[in-house]
């Protein structure tokens, strides 16, 4: 089992706010962060970049949107275009990863729960993120424990 500490940033990229979700040190679970209202890109990237260094990120995660034929829809080609400017201003490595109904299951997960009403439509900006880093997280987990698998075959 690897023990070096691998904390994750996600980024929800909306019109007007930005998710941010945070993993643990192990890299494993993952947890809404803060969420930023939109200015200007690269001064959004910034901010992140801030983020990410002031808790020590070793990888920052940002949600891109799809058509259905697998290539980027408008707001998915923004968020790869703030995610070039955030990796043009950090070494932190910066991946682009599938949002999928980040925002809806955020939505049913905070129904599920039975949010009071008036909290119920609020932004799910932190908490679409938190989808997206979880995603994330889940997939590299099991892409280790089958690696692992393997090696002991």
């Amino acid at each position: 089992m690897n023990n070096e500490l691998k904390r994750v940033l996600a980024v929800d990229s909306g019109e007007k706010r930005i998710g941010l979700a945070i993993s643990d040190l192990t890299g494993t679970i993952a947890n809404p962060l803060t969420v930023l209202k939109h200015i200007q890109r690269e001064k959004d990237a910034q901010a992140i970049v801030a983020i990410a260094v002031e808790n020590l990120v070793t990888k920052i995660i940002v949600g891109q949107a799809y058509y259905d034929d697998g290539t980027p829809n408008p707001s998915g080609r923004k968020s790869a275009r703030l995610a070039e400017v955030i990796q043009s201003i950090t070494d932190i490595p910066v991946i682009l990863w599938d949002e999928y109904e980040s925002t809806k299951i955020a939505q049913d997960a905070r129904r599920e729960i039975r949010a009071n009403r008036k909290k119920l439509h609020t932004h799910m900006d932190d908490l679409a993120a938190t989808v997206i880093l979880q995603s994330y997280l889940d997939s590299t987990l099991s892409e280790s424990n089958s690696d692992h698998k393997n090696s002991e075959s």
